[in-house]
């Protein structure tokens, strides 16, 4: 059966340079999801801690902590540093202004940097296939998928081979953070203790990484099952959607039809009123001179498999960038 799979699919040319490798289109198929006692302990700990602390220490001030620790990481940690800029390499910047954003990508508590590079182009790859695990395209039911999202790993049978380009494989910080990711929490808990007591590291680190993974989990979930389209990925596993009401939220990471369109797009927000947060920043960022040959959905290669689903926009152009 593998042979036969294998012969009757040919990649589509997206996918000749992905990180991710694999003539075998079953290694994205077959596996087994498996509880991991580690992943499970870190999100559900972090939650105790969140409701029982949080709750019991309760004041206006840990709750401001909260909302702008929460908001910076989204935003310049994971929408920004850990996202476009070392998944995508969609903007170049000064290296201590990367350095400083995948480090407040850390800080949301998901993974190191090359592990969550390693899950999230395993991710891509099997979801422009045209089948993929279950776990991998979100396709059980929503508690389910909560489940296996937030306590469990794949296993896959014969996993493909994962491939990191120079200035990634060779970044010492990148390297060391990825050692060290849940440690990176001690340092911010630390001085949140010092500014504010207990109440601030319940609220600023615990709160913070609880609702960061399952807010992830979320977005992740809704934007691969339910939303609208404006472009379909012919012959793909999955098609990605927009949440429209969550972009704010999200810091724009809700156009996920966009992203799913235009991968290496520093611009998530393609249309009128898709506010995007991430864009905005690196818009600023651009005109201060920190951020440079930033790539736009009109610098990227063009994909025969991409369809667009808009007959107002017939002509396959999209909002002006």
């Amino acid at each position: 059966m593998n042979v036969d799979v294998t012969v009757m699919y040919e990649h589509p040319e997206s996918l000749l340079e992905h990180r991710i490798r694999s003539r075998d289109l079953d290694s994205l198929v077959q596996g087994s999801v498996r509880f991991a006692p580690t992943k499970s302990l870190w999100f559900n700990g972090m939650a105790i801690a969140a409701l029982i602390g949080g709750l019991s220490t309760f004041t206006w001030a840990s709750f401001f902590v909260f909302l702008a620790s929460t908001g910076t990481v989204l935003l310049l940690g994971h929408s920004l540093g850990s996202h476009r800029k070392l998944i995508h390499d969609s903007f170049q910047c000064p290296k201590w202004l990367e350095y400083t954003l995948v480090y407040l990508g850390v800080q949301v508590g998901l993974a190191g940097p090359l592990g969550l590079l390693r899950q999230h182009d395993l991710r891509d790859y099997a979801q422009r296939l045209p089948d993929c695990h279950l776990y991998l395209r979100h396709g059980r039911s929503f508690l389910v998928d909560g489940w296996w999202q937030l306590n469990c790993d794949l296993k896959l049978a014969n996993p493909p081979s994962l491939h990191f380009e120079a200035r990634i494989a060779g970044d010492r910080f990148y390297r060391f953070l990825e050692r060290t990711w849940m440690m990176q929490q001690l340092p911010v808990a630390a001085a949140l203790y010092v500014l504010g007591g207990w109440s601030w590291v319940f609220w600023g680190v615990c709160a913070r990484v609880t609702v960061c993974v399952l807010g992830h989990w979320l977005i992740g979930y809704f934007a691969h099952n339910h939303g609208h389209m404006h472009f379909e990925v012919r012959g793909a596993a999955v098609q990605g959607r927009n949440i429209r009401f969550t972009s704010l939220l999200t810091m724009g990471e809700c156009w996920h039809n966009n992203h799913h369109a235009f991968p290496g797009s520093a611009r998530l927000g393609l249309y009128p009123s898709e506010w995007d947060p991430g864009w905005w920043v690196l818009s600023l960022l651009r005109r201060v001179g920190l951020v440079y040959s930033v790539r736009l959905p009109a610098d990227l290669p063009a994909r025969p498999e991409l369809f667009s689903l808009d007959q107002a926009n017939a002509s396959g152009q999209v909002a002006r960038v």
